[in-house]
């Protein structure tokens, strides 16, 4: 038989209470497994009672971590499960609360992959560093082609990009130092060339 000895009078800045249990056993509960158990000191927990408590307290503590990883960035439901996982919390558990996510339309990859999209667009990338974007977040790939569909063409941030880093008299080593970023950044070689032509037009009509 168990017994609570105390339950704090405070929670963490988690919300969670500390629940100190027979034999200095503790656990941190939030106030909704308090409540729906009815747990108070003294309260005394038979082997099943005991068994529910620490189910329901594993349940809400996945829950409610997996609110607080999607309200500070957008994931996937696969990125946001091994999200849970890593932190500690139970793999059932984790994938329950991922399932309770998803019901509450709290997670939606579809919409996580229009967001990473709109972020790649915002910083000027090309669409093979976007898609290495969506890879990273574990987006499903058949959401790629919907989310990817209306790409704009890159070649105004293109050429932003290359009259910030290229000065005037700039050599072949400035130039090679700007295509090589911009590869990285995801653009293809033929967009760059083509900008780099339209760039070097631009510079001798100035000069003249």
């Amino acid at each position: 038989m168990m017994r609570i000895e105390k339950i704090a009078g405070e929670p963490d800045c988690a919300g969670r209470y500390f629940t100190t249990l027979t034999g200095g056993t503790t656990l941190r509960l939030y106030p909704q497994v308090i409540a729906d158990l009815g747990l108070y000191p003294g309260c005394e927990l038979d082997e099943a009672a005991y068994q529910k408590l620490l189910e329901m307290a594993g349940s809400a503590s996945a829950k409610m971590r997996a609110v607080r990883i999607v309200s500070a960035s957008a994931v996937s439901s696969r990125d946001l499960e091994q999200r849970l996982v890593r932190k500690g919390e139970d793999p059932a558990h984790a994938h329950a609360a991922v399932a309770w996510m998803s019901e509450l339309n709290l997670v939606d990859d579809g919409e996580t992959a229009r967001q990473i999209v709109r972020k790649g667009i915002a910083r000027g990338y090309g669409v093979a560093r976007v898609k290495q974007m969506l890879y990273e977040k574990q987006i499903p790939r058949e959401l790629w082609p919907e989310a990817l569909a209306d790409y704009p063409e890159q070649d105004e941030a293109i050429m932003a990009f290359l009259r910030s880093r290229l000065p005037e008299g700039f050599t072949e080593k400035d130039k090679k130092r700007a295509i090589d970023a911009l590869l990285r950044r995801g653009h293809r070689w033929e967009e760059i060339r083509r900008c780099l032509s339209a760039l070097d037009e631009e510079m001798e009509a100035y000069d003249e």
